[in-house]
């Protein structure tokens, strides 16, 4: 059997990827923090650190056919995720490496491959001063860090925004605020100058299958696939799903308002929603689509897909208490 290893695979990604890899006949071992026990024979999960270069290390003796890595590594590439990246391909068949689709600028529409970064056409000196800790700019110099390494067994995969089992988005907002809210009956706020941009949201699930059509595809190799759907709505249409859904009443404010908000102070915040969630983010998804042999037609609509994960939340979920509800309280109480 082939052996894929997956590196903080109990998100939300991954939790749906587990069942598509295991269906092909694949042995999977899932490495996070978290405590979780399996009863299939073919399935194992381990607990530990798995962005320690040791433990990885220790891991790659185990001859995996493929890794697939989830995980973060921002700070200084070269020291962060360089050396970690060269164990990794020197060491398994096949390294999938997660970037994301936020490593786009806004000048091409639909999103390509092939279309421009960020980090190679923005003229903002403040913006490329953070590279180290901006989310879209060290994905993207991991990228170039892996076509520069002389090695072709590895992927690039860029997902869009995506949701999941206990993962739900709206602009910068996730599922903590947002449906903690809902829950609530509480009013959530949103950033107004986002609202009538193009969004792309993608359900795990379907994300899942085009992941599992890369891993040990040899035609794959040395390529980057945008993992997506080519179905796109405003966040404002977005915000009227989960109205529907789940009853979410919101109002909009200015952007300083907002990030006053969220995360006061922080230009990766300002970042992530004026270089990301302000820009017209439409996906041409045929690169995938051809390589996972799977049809546009035959992805779940993302109103259906909404809806299906939001009622299948357990009755009693618990959300971890977060200082933006506080800040959000707080802010509607002053101008009630």
């Amino acid at each position: 059997m082939k052996k894929v290893l997956l590196l903080g695979g109990t998100g939300a990604m991954g939790v749906y990827l587990i069942p598509e890899l295991l269906n092909k006949g694949y042995k999977v071992d899932v490495v996070s923090l978290d405590d979780v026990k399996s009863e299939n024979p073919n399935l194992s999960y381990l607990k530990m650190d798995c962005k320690d270069i040791g433990v990885q290390k220790k891991l790659l003796e185990n001859k995996y056919d493929a890794v697939v890595d989830f995980l973060i590594y921002n700070g200084d590439p070269n020291t962060e995720f360089k050396p970690r990246m060269e164990q990794f391909l020197a060491n398994t068949g096949h390294y999938v490496y997660f970037s994301s689709y936020r490593v786009y600028a806004d000048e091409e529409h639909p999103i390509k491959e092939t279309s421009p970064r960020l980090l190679d056409v923005s003229e903002n000196a403040d913006f490329l001063a953070v590279a180290n800790n901006e989310y879209s700019l060290y994905k993207a110099e991991g990228e170039e860090l892996l076509k520069k390494s002389g090695k072709k067994n590895y992927t690039i995969v860029r997902p869009a925004i995506t949701f999941s089992k206990r993962r739900f988005q709206l602009t910068t907002l996730e599922a903590d605020v947002l449906i903690a809210r809902m829950q609530d009956g509480k009013k959530v706020v949103l950033p107004e100058a986002a609202m009538d941009k193009q969004a792309t949201m993608s359900w795990a699930g379907d994300v899942a299958k085009m992941l599992c059509a890369i891993v040990l595809n040899e035609k794959a190799y040395g390529e980057a696939y945008t993992l997506a759907t080519a179905e796109h709505q405003t966040w404002r249409e977005i915000t009227k799903i989960y109205a529907e859904i789940g009853g979410l009443k919101y109002i909009t404010v200015d952007t300083d308002t907002y990030l006053n908000i969220v995360n006061p102070g922080s230009p990766y915040a300002r970042y992530q929603l004026e270089y990301d969630r302000c820009f017209d983010r439409i996906v041409d998804n045929s690169k995938i689509l051809e390589l996972a042999q799977i049809k546009q037609s035959e992805l779940m609509p993302i109103k259906d897909a909404l809806k299906m994960e939001f009622e299948a939340l357990p009755k009693d979920v618990k959300w971890n208490h977060t200082d933006i509800n506080d800040r959000m309280d707080a802010y509607l109480k002053s101008i009630e």
